[in-house]
């Protein structure tokens, strides 16, 4: 967007300036009837004017001409006065434009700009060609085709004040679409837009692909072949003329392409009022004949006739199948919208609520400034430093007692997994160990049995195993002192191992004990 003039330059009108402080801080829903000011502010100054000049860019400046094109885009259902703000809104637009002369960054304004507020008008004329096809009372009819031709005029003279759009329309989809109608009066209302179009610029149709520059021929073609109303005929044939005057070079595709195009044009409109315009258009078409090869139109008369129909009906077809597209991006956009819409939402809360959080803080130093102020006109002069060191230490102590509840919730949060993992552990252990001690309790003793299976061999020869073994190893003669000692070592080791197991008990019991109340708090 263009930014709003220095203070070193020339002073904004101050209309406009007002205007965009308005527009800044009002409501959405008002920004559209904010913006129809414009149309009284462009025509208090004369057209050419400076002062119309100045006028324009301060508008443009100040992004006025932006905000225009937004509410174009936007739902014109939600628009205060509907259809008829938006048709008002394209032709400010389009006026505000023309006569402008952007000094800062003319490249963006010049390709960029431009080229989007001409997508802009074509989108909203088709949403009103739309809209006056399903009309069904006729003044319904009538304010959607006045709104429509509203917002051809403001194309038309959009194109007339910078002639390079004259490419971009044509090259534009919207404008082909807007073309291909069997409604006769919005279809003369685009033809006349084509006439205005190569009336700025004749050589348009020649800085155009061929694809589009086939695809307007066609349609033309198609109106002369398919319909019988004198005023399409009238409009179609004017167009065909003014395309074979300004370029001799369409003039042979059109004898080469519809080679069926003189019989019809000849057999089918002659004597319905353009004779005139009719006769001319057929002289240069035979001219282009008899100068070049043009024995066999005769014999692809019919088959011209055809493919133009196919065409149309082709065209026709892919037409039908727009709507569901269209719905499909009209509901991305609006899913994507409404994530920006809960993004920016978001970030107002968070804004706020830090706002808030820092005049809770501001205003709680400030009492705690004030309490210490007032403590400190009451105690003494000598016990001022005593009283700091005991709210240091009761404030450190305070920090402490929060950074160590904080932190152990943190862990808690992080180990209740692995502590309820912990806990079914302990209570399979205890069930397992209780079902262990039963069936010990159950198990009687049975008494001693000699093995069986050895005969008096085998235990001879175990016995002699025994006996060599021992002879091998013989014990270590021990003093009786000596054994007592290692008998109190021994019973004092046992004591202590019992003292041990016993503590290592009650403390398994209490971290059991802690565990089952934190689970269940």
């Amino acid at each position: 967007m263009a930014n709003a003039p220095s203070a070193g330059l020339v002073a904004a009108d101050p209309r406009v300036l007002a205007l965009a402080a308005q527009v800044t801080e009002s409501r959405e829903q008002d920004i559209p009837l904010l913006l129809l000011k414009l149309k009284g502010i462009l025509s208090s100054a004369s057209l050419g004017s400076e002062e119309s000049k100045k006028i324009k860019q301060d508008i443009y400046s100040y992004d006025l001409t932006q905000y225009c094109m937004l509410v174009l885009r936007q739902n014109h259902f939600q628009l205060h006065g509907g259809w008829a703000t938006a048709a008002q809104l394209a032709e400010i637009l389009s006026h505000c434009c023309v006569g402008l002369e952007v000094k800062e960054d003319p490249e963006e304004f010049h390709k960029k700009f431009l080229p989007s507020a001409i997508d802009n008008l074509l989108v909203l004329g088709r949403r009103l060609q739309a809209r006056f096809i399903r009309a069904i009372k006729d003044e319904e009819k009538q304010d959607f085709l006045r709104w429509f031709q509203i917002v051809t005029d403001a194309t038309c003279w959009l194109v007339g004040g910078h002639i390079q759009l004259a490419a971009c329309v044509l090259r534009n989809d919207h404008f082909l679409q807007l073309l291909i109608t069997d409604d006769v009066e919005t279809a003369i209302l685009m033809m006349s837009v084509l006439h205005n179009l190569l009336k700025v610029n004749s050589s348009v149709l020649l800085q155009v692909d061929k694809e589009t520059l086939h695809s307007v021929l066609d349609e033309l073609v198609y109106k002369l072949s398919a319909t019988t109303n004198p005023v399409i005929g009238n409009a179609a044939t004017k167009l065909l003329l003014v395309v074979a005057k300004f370029c001799k070079q369409l003039v042979k595709l059109l004898t080469t392409r519809y080679k069926g195009l003189k019989g019809l044009l000849s057999k089918q409109w002659t004597g319905k009022g353009f004779d005139r315009d009719l006769s001319q258009l057929l002289d240069l078409l035979y001219l282009e004949q008899s100068s070049g090869k043009g024995e066999m139109q005769r014999q692809h008369q019919a088959a011209c006739i055809i493919q133009a129909t196919w065409r149309g009906f082709q065209t026709r077809k892919r037409l039908k199948k727009l709507p569901q597209a269209v719905t499909t991006l009209q509901r991305r956009f609006r899913a994507k919208r409404e994530q920006e819409l809960q993004h920016l939402k978001k970030q107002k809360e968070d804004e706020a609520l830090k706002l808030q959080m820092q005049l809770q803080r501001q205003r709680a130093m400030r009492l705690f400034h004030e309490r210490q102020l007032a403590l400190l006109k009451i105690i003494h002069a000598s016990q001022v430093d005593k009283y700091m060191e005991e709210m240091e230490g009761k404030s450190a102590l305070t920090i402490q007692r929060f950074w160590r509840g904080y932190r152990a919730r943190r862990n808690f949060h992080q180990q209740r997994q692995s502590l309820k993992e912990y806990k079914a552990a302990v209570v399979i252990q205890r069930a397992a160990c209780k079902f262990l001690e039963k069936r010990r309790r159950r198990r009687s003793l049975s008494p001693w049995k000699d093995p069986k299976g050895l005969t008096d061999e085998q235990r001879l020869a175990l016995q002699q195993k025994v006996d060599d073994y021992i002879k091998l190893h013989p014990a270590s003669q021990m003093s009786e002192e000596r054994s007592k000692e290692l008998h109190m070592q021994a019973q004092e080791k046992l004591a202590q191992f019992l003292l041990r197991s016993r503590l290592d008990q009650r403390a398994a019991q209490r971290r059991e004990t802690l565990l089952v109340q934190m689970l269940q708090g």
